[in-house]
């Protein structure tokens, strides 16, 4: 990537709202090894993580359509300033949660916050392509994954860190700060046009209507292709699952030290290392190559799912954190890749519910893998090297289905009618 200090340093309103997502992500990422590890130690059930993981996930899905409705129609900055201040003031509620009595207290406080997500990464996605030019779209992209892997790797070390030597309630209070820093970089953002297609807020009473959802449904049954994009990430939500196992290695498979959240924090920095690397693979190995992006896709799942077999294998710590370092980077490719192309492929006017809609799968599926995994944990007993290998091994499934999409793809012309970014004449080549 080494043309992205470049286009952090000639593009103003890339750089602020890239700065909005290296604070508010940071704080993100203390507060999960910190929450993680509070709900371990009240309840020493991972099924009590799993329900976490489900509450980070389902407001995400059900409140998706609505948001992609939203985002679509009202001034995207303000939108996210405002998801940034709810989420915010939420966090500052787990500053109640001290004991196990008051678990559900921690639910309630996520649920609201994460319904601010719910608005605000739809609304960040579509904007990107407003603020940055298309030979400029790999390099955004790839500086926002790296940018999530460096977080979620300095994050995560410090987060477990910082709890274990000066207690949650520090994480916690760096995350509820660092969503202000964020809406403070995003107010700066200066766009011509801010809210798509010039519409206002007056327009907001569309969104009760379902008009802009039902068109948004038609438009991806229209565009085969568009649809089984927005599929890419759900494939990789089967790691939903591995990423609760993740806390049980590190709480109880190879410990560090007497806090659970010293392995969770090694474990998810082997996370954002990862996907860090990945990102930067994926920027120098297929430039801005539609193509290539999309025959990338299968051969990363095989590479997931290959290098979570092998952590059902490790034998210490540090074999494990390599093996989880290899499932990331496949899976930042993953990431990348489908970023890049829905970009690419659909019109400014459906992005909002389009981006809505692929988070919302992703949220689903990644709730209902983390749920069976708990299950198969608490209830019927598995042992997590057995359960890792059994994901690794699901992994198959979606590289074999894109494997068949992409088969399907090389026998259609391109999407007729798509819009490059910026409406330019010419549609985007990624189905040839």
């Amino acid at each position: 990537m080494s043309d992205s200090p470049s286009l952090l340093r000639r593009n103003r309103n890339f750089r602020l709202l890239w700065l909005g997502q290296v604070v508010s992500q940071l704080g993100d990422w203390f507060n999960a090894v910190a929450v993680y590890a509070l709900l371990l130690e009240l309840t020493g059930s991972a099924t009590a993580v799993a329900w976490m993981m489900v509450v980070q996930l389902l407001p995400v899905a059900v409140f998706g359509p609505a948001a992609g409705v939203l985002v679509d129609r009202v001034n995207r900055v303000r939108l996210m300033i405002g998801a940034d201040l709810v989420r915010g003031v939420a966090i500052l509620g787990l500053l109640l949660v001290d004991r196990a009595e008051d678990v559900w207290l921690a639910y309630v406080v996520m649920t609201a916050a994460v319904t601010g997500t719910a608005f605000f990464e739809p609304a960040r996605s579509a904007t990107i392509p407003a603020v940055v030019d298309k030979p400029d779209l790999l390099t955004a992209n790839a500086i926002g994954t790296a940018t999530w892997s460096a977080v979620l790797a300095i994050g995560a070390g410090l987060g477990g860190l910082v709890t274990a030597l000066l207690g949650r309630d520090a994480a916690f209070a760096i995350n509820s700060l660092s969503f202000f820093g964020s809406a403070l970089f995003i107010r700066q953002i200066r766009l011509t046009a801010t809210t798509p297609a010039g519409k206002g807020v007056d327009e907001l009473e569309r969104v009760g209507s379902f008009t802009d959802l039902v068109e948004g449904l038609r438009y991806l049954r229209r565009h085969g292709a568009v649809a089984a994009l927005t599929f890419v990430k759900a494939g990789w939500a089967l790691a939903g699952g591995a990423v609760l196992l993740l806390t049980v290695f590190g709480e109880r498979v190879f410990p560090l030290g007497a806090s659970a959240a010293g392995g969770i924090g090694v474990f998810y920095a082997a996370r954002g290392v990862g996907a860090g690397v990945g990102a930067v693979f994926t920027r120098r190995a297929f430039h801005n190559d539609p193509l290539r992006l999309r025959r990338a896709v299968g051969p990363a799942y095989f590479a997931c799912g290959a290098c979570y077999v092998l952590l059902g294998f490790a034998p210490n710590l540090w074999t494990a954190a390599t093996t989880v370092v290899g499932a990331h980077v496949a899976g930042a490719v993953l990431w990348v890749a489908s970023s890049v192309l829905l970009q690419i492929a659909v019109p400014d006017r459906f992005r909002g519910r389009v981006f809505a809609a692929e988070l919302a799968l992703l949220t689903l599926m990644s709730a209902v893998m983390s749920y069976a995994t708990a299950i198969g944990l608490d209830r019927f007993g598995f042992a997590p090297q057995t359960l890792i290998r059994a994901i690794g091994l699901a992994f198959c499934l979606p590289g074999i289905a894109w494997y068949r999409v992409e088969a399907a793809l090389r026998r259609q012309a391109p999407i007729p009618g798509t819009p490059e970014v910026r409406e330019a004449p010419a549609p985007p080549q990624i189905l040839e």
